[in-house]
């Protein structure tokens, strides 16, 4: 399978989930609202899902995937099954650990996360209770992870990709019919959502298994504790535990910047937290169908490039995903910038959400979009560095990001709120994937190829074409007063981006960019 055909199937196996995702928030930002309790259910779901960023997704994958690649390049398939299953055991036992003590440890988890939760008892308490009911959800979705990377470095994507859907449609049934049935026997609706997100971690680990069983690759855990130290004494995992030190405190940095924005939006008053929350939904949608898609491709074939020494594919994927990622979240940033209010009103604008709430998370969206760029291109470019087993600069470099993201909280967040927090994000992710292009090209790993100036100037100039007509839409028509006629606020907007999609597209073309050549690598 090619790289784009590959990239397009996780592409949209991730649109679905994303759309299901939105289906979700839609449903509850309709029946809770913006207040107190979801205020809390956010931090809630936020505590271990940034474990899940930090050991899953984050150090253990970016450590995983290279050994895993460069044991199936070089060894035996017995070898590389016998280091899934020495792997496997220790994040077992690990996981088993974590999560025991993550149950008990959840008020300071609360606290440290979202102090500002006390001003409201009943906000606070309830997400002391609903971080205990879902933090053993880091413990499937890191067994996911381990699954996913063993799939995706046999180049079958359908099922990792897929995967997240099953959250997602728990989450609605959660929202949709647990909410109004919690209700109805006395139990605080808002808590149906943890049951729900406990259910969607154990049906995605669920779907794991057949799926690596038919490749027979289904980890063979040890439960004994001999099985675990001969498991943690192995020199595979040994390598990757070592390689996950770095990454973990790289991840650690990113998610530490989370942390400090989680709490500061905590004392910017009541519904700043689910603003950040809904704004942030929006824009996974380019970020994930782009970034992440094109990294979940990339990581496993770059590391086998430089497993193999072909540092000429290596730079040519390198080169081709970037171009991509120009080509695609350009024209992203610019609809999240110039169009943040139709598609936050035709997006959330039902039931309980306000007018008011409308401007809040708009604004919000628009800071993020003006580091949407960055926050895809890294990545591409940080798997880059991950692939030839050096994880270190990528930490470096996200140290000095952090330092410089708060120094423009301090700038930004007195003047422009919450909206300056998603600013400060967004900035910080163009200097990240700034200092990460610029690290490759000076080792000589990346080697950009001839017509990029030629190709910026292209895409730049359709994108300010595009800027132009979705400005006069969102300025012509009152979206929010739209409210009361749903079916022809969505026809509208569906109308507008589409078209707007079609002329990006035909003024690339008029100017000569290549879209073939860059689709059928």
């Amino acid at each position: 399978m090619s790289l784009f055909k590959s990239a397009s199937t996780v592409s949209l196996l991730t649109l679905v989930s994303r759309i299901t995702g939105l289906a979700r928030e839609l449903l509850m930002a309709s029946a809770f609202g913006a207040s107190a309790l979801t205020d809390a259910f956010n931090v809630a779901f936020r505590i271990p899902n940034l474990f899940r960023r930090l050991f899953a997704e984050g150090a253990f994958s970016q450590a995983f995937v290279p050994v895993l690649a460069a044991s199936k390049a070089r060894n035996t398939e017995a070898q590389t099954r016998h280091l899934i299953d020495q792997v496997a055991t220790v994040l077992a036992w690990v996981l088993v650990l974590v999560s025991l003590v993550g149950v008990l440890a959840s008020p300071l988890m609360v606290w440290v996360l979202a102090s500002g939760l006390r001003q409201s008892p009943e906000g606070y308490d309830a997400a002391v209770l609903m971080t205990r009911l879902m933090f053993p959800y880091i413990a499937c979705m890191s067994l996911v992870a381990l699954a996913a990377a063993v799939l995706n470095t046999w180049r079958h994507f359908v099922v990792p990709a897929a995967t997240p859907v099953l959250l997602n449609v728990c989450m609605i049934a959660a929202a949709w019919f647990g909410a109004p049935a919690f209700a109805r026997v006395g139990i605080e609706p808002i808590y149906a959502m943890a049951v729900g997100v406990m259910l969607g971690g154990l049906l995605q680990l669920g779907v794991q298994v057949p799926a690596l069983r038919r490749l027979g690759l289904l980890p063979r855990l040890s439960v004994s504790w001999r099985g675990f130290r001969s498991a943690w004494r192995d020199e595979a995992t040994r390598r990757i535990v070592t390689l996950m030190g770095p990454a973990l405190l790289g991840v650690s940095v990113a998610q530490l910047s989370l942390i400090i924005n989680t709490q500061i939006a905590s004392y910017l008053g009541a519904g700043s937290v689910s603003w950040l929350s809904y704004a942030d939904r929006l824009m996974e949608f380019p970020t994930a169908l782009l970034g992440v898609a094109l990294g979940v491709v990339l990581m496993p074939q770059l590391s086998a490039a430089r497993a193999s020494g072909d540092d000429e594919q290596y730079s040519g994927m390198l080169d081709w995903g970037l171009r991509l990622v120009v080509l695609l979240a350009v024209p992203c940033a610019v609809g999240l910038l110039a169009f943040a209010e139709p598609l936050v009103s035709v997006l959330y604008h039902y039931g309980a959400f306000r007018d008011s709430d409308v401007s809040q998370v708009a604004h919000a969206l628009a800071g993020y979009g003006a580091g949407l760029l960055g926050l895809v291109a890294i990545k591409v470019l940080a798997p880059g560095f991950y692939a030839n087993q050096d994880i270190r600069t990528p930490v470096r470099i996200a140290v000095g990001v952090l330092v410089i993201t708060q120094l423009l909280n301090v700038v930004l967040v007195p003047r422009l709120g919450h909206a300056g927090l998603a600013l400060s994000i967004g900035l910080g992710a163009m200097l990240n994937a700034m200092a990460l292009l610029v690290g490759l090209v000076r080792r000589g790993m990346y080697r950009p190829r001839p017509g990029w100036w030629r190709f910026l100037l292209q895409v730049g100039g359709a994108s300010l074409v595009l800027a132009a007509g979705l400005l006069w839409a969102a300025g012509a028509v009152d979206w929010i007063a739209m409210r009361a006629q749903p079916g022809s606020r969505i026809g509208l907007m569906a109308a507008i981006l589409a078209g707007a999609a079609a002329a990006y597209f035909a003024l690339l073309m008029i100017t000569g960019v290549k879209l073939r050549q860059l689709f059928r690598k």
